[in-house]
């Protein structure tokens, strides 16, 4: 079965479409969510998450696109475990939350979202694999081994690239990269 086709099954409430979509995302979705929770929660809390994840591309089946599935569970199963851990009071450090700022009055929200824009813009001005490597490890929690194995390169090089990424968002960001 093709994505499009598991999408139409599960606009039209047919359960093998989210079998399909499930059967090829669980692993991944399952990676960000632990990656995120880490020892803070019990396997079931985690399991939890990820079938919130699923339930959500159940219930939101209209906004599923073909080809943009797999970032989109990313980025629930993303914001659900952050949730999750926001609900026992816990957050992740401001070095792993730096792409999701929190909505407060109206005033702070316009400036989150000019903070969003820019660091989105300077996320956009790094070399391909570069940006490939900072979103994985930054915006979906891979860890270093990990992007490591999947791209096929040393670790040292990973960490390099990711230095490297920080210093040019911040040379980007404090306006020193005009």
């Amino acid at each position: 079965m093709r994505e499009e086709k598991a999408i139409q099954k599960m606009r039209d409430k047919d359960p093998d479409g989210l079998r399909f979509l499930m059967d090829r995302y669980i692993p991944y979705v399952s990676t960000i969510v632990w990656n995120i929770l880490r020892s803070a929660m019990t396997s079931e809390d985690a399991e939890e998450v990820v079938s919130d994840v699923f339930l959500a591309a159940w219930n939101q089946a209209e906004e599923l696109i073909a080809g943009k599935v797999k970032a989109w569970l990313g980025a629930v199963a993303r914001h659900k475990a952050k949730n999750k851990l926001r609900q026992i009071g816990q957050e992740l450090p401001l070095e792993e939350d730096v792409l999701i700022l929190a909505d407060d009055s109206l005033i702070e929200r316009l400036e989150r979202e000019e903070e969003r824009r820019l660091i989105r813009q300077a996320v956009d001005r790094l070399e391909p694999k570069d940006r490939e490597i900072f979103l994985r490890h930054y915006y979906f929690a891979q860890q270093v081994s990990e992007i490591s194995r999947e791209m096929r390169m040393p670790e040292s090089t990973v960490k390099t690239r990711l230095r490297r990424g920080r210093m040019k968002l911040k040379e980007y960001l404090t306006g020193r990269d005009l």
